[in-house]
């Protein structure tokens, strides 16, 4: 039931506080972004266009490694520009459409994100593991299967929270303590019973995280024991070396997820959260494509391959032009 008798939707905009800091960091802040943003972006579609140019990284691995680049510059995109809009605006507000519309793009590719590191430790390991049947396996019908699971999965999961937030009647204060439309503090804005939405949120968020996590632990396992019985070291290293960017990108992915979202929130401070959910949101984003080009191998030679290419033709046009 709603409270105080309120039954009507007051609320047409929500104050998004931020970090609530003096104007003057603001601006820093504001460059700061810009610039990390700016490098998410130029990285991630670095990333994309050597996968789908260069043929040496057109495998299963590297698809949905371009899978999950477009993924981290969309969710950098759903929250980066509104951030920097409210850094340089004395009015920090958003639509209630807006604001759910925010909320469900970011958990969507979220979601899309870890059903996407499952599916990557899974490759990994058919790839480690049954080496022989690995073109068998991982055929091109079997991968496209595997990049919709990823994104069906994360759309439907979100998507009824979403429309039940959707109807939800909002009857003020309309004040977020967040620097975007977070799932926690909306809720907490309605002036209707929404223990049922919260148990139902809190379920898809832990069946969506613990069973991914599982996926990717049990997968790794079987890879270590694996490249443990490799007789010789540099065996054990090369195979090794295809799973460490992934290793660290999930490391910090379902850590950050766990702790936002599955660990109660008693005896942390909501400043602590935010603090990781910007690192969860923007900073991971940023370093996963440097992670990615740093320790793959591969990858590093075709750009380096590409760099190559790009200044012998920009001598050639040089000769041309004298």
């Amino acid at each position: 039931m709603p409270e105080n008798n309120q039954t009507t939707n007051n609320v047409s905009e929500f104050i998004l506080l931020g970090f609530s800091v003096a104007w003057q960091l603001e601006i820093v802040f504001f460059v700061v972004l810009l610039i990390i943003y700016m490098l998410t972006i130029t990285g991630n579609v670095v990333i994309i266009t050597a996968t789908w140019v260069d043929h040496r990284l057109h495998s299963p691995m590297y698809f949905f490694l371009c899978n999950l680049s477009f993924l981290d510059a969309m969710v950098a995109t759903a929250i980066a520009p509104k951030m920097m809009e409210d850094f340089l605006s004395k009015k920090k507000t958003i639509s209630v459409s807006g604001c759910i519309s925010q909320c469900y793009f970011y958990f969507f590719l979220g979601t899309t994100e870890f059903i996407l590191l499952a599916v990557m430790s899974l490759d990994r390991y058919v790839a480690i593991c049954n080496p022989l049947r690995y073109t068998t396996i991982m055929n091109m019908q079997m991968t496209a299967q595997l990049m919709l699971l990823s994104w069906f999965g994360g759309f439907f999961s979100v998507l009824s929270p979403i429309i039940i937030i959707s109807k939800l009647p909002f009857c003020g204060p309309n004040v977020i303590d967040h620097f975007f439309c977070d799932i926690e503090p909306l809720i907490r804005l309605s002036c209707a019973d929404t223990v049922l939405l919260e148990l139902i949120e809190f379920a898809l968020s832990t069946i969506v995280l613990l069973s991914s996590l599982m996926l990717t632990v049990v997968s790794y396992l079987y890879i270590i024991t694996t490249i443990l019985r490799i007789p010789s070291t540099t065996g054990r290293k090369r195979a090794f070396s295809t799973c460490a960017s992934h290793i660290t990108v999930a490391s910090v992915f379902y850590g950050s997820a766990i702790f936002m979202y599955i660990v109660p929130n008693k005896g942390f401070s909501f400043g602590l959260k935010k603090a990781v959910t910007l690192q969860t949101c923007i900073v991971t984003h940023l370093f996963n494509p440097f992670i990615y080009t740093l320790r793959n191998q591969q990858v590093k030679e075709v750009l380096k391959d590409t760099v190559s290419r790009l200044q012998c033709s920009m001598k050639h046009l040089k000769t041309h032009s004298s």
